[in-house]
């Protein structure tokens, strides 16, 4: 693995950190948070509604796992492991970062003012754990793929819709899903290459 993989991992985690700080206890950033938390949450309608509740779970370490498995019967056997891999290493390691932060929930702290449309996941808010774990599968899964360009901005913009979900549903604020989408890259960037470890 190459310095400048472990330089660009620690500097995206670094930034992951940076945001959350900011935003838990930063002078201005709790209030940052929550007025772009309020202006998302605040819907757009039953159709985007039903959309975004549908999209969420793209994010989950299920759907990582679905996608695992067609790249599995496809013959991409390497890529799927690996890109499930990257997926639950991103999973375990932001559950331990959720019992560090200990950040309440939106509905936690403002039950009647959050549009909450799913059920209130069991763990603290900061990082958000589903926009990570679809990048880190993502990422890794093109990588080994050889996806063109086109291909990783199609899933660059899948990774940041999930992320935009988690909060337009209610159980993220911005800062979350921005430090969980920072995260799931770093892991992607040292994740080993199939076939180099």
């Amino acid at each position: 693995m190459g310095l400048g993989r472990v330089l660009w991992a620690g500097a995206l985690a670094s930034s992951a950190v940076a945001i959350g700080l900011g935003a838990i206890k930063g002078e201005e950033g709790p209030a940052v948070d929550r007025e772009l938390f309020e202006l998302v949450n605040r819907g757009a309608g039953p159709a985007a509604d039903r959309a975004l509740v549908g999209i969420t779970e793209l994010g989950s370490f299920y759907a990582s796992g679905a996608a695992a498995g067609a790249l599995f019967a496809l013959g991409r056997r390497r890529a799927a492991f690996s890109a499930l891999g990257a997926a639950g290493t991103t999973w375990l390691l932001l559950q331990g970062a959720k019992r560090i932060a200990s950040r309440p929930r939106p509905a936690d702290v403002d039950p009647h003012d959050v549009r909450l449309l799913i059920a209130r996941p069991a763990a603290a808010s900061w990082p958000s754990s589903h926009p990570a774990v679809l990048t880190a599968f993502t990422r890794v899964a093109s990588r080994e793929l050889l996806l063109g360009s086109l291909a990783r901005v199609g899933l660059g913009c899948l990774d940041a819709t999930v992320g935009i979900s988690r909060v337009y549903v209610g159980v993220h604020y911005p800062s979350d899903v921005a430090s969980g989408l920072l995260l799931g890259r770093a892991v992607a960037r040292l994740w080993p290459r199939a076939g180099s470890a």
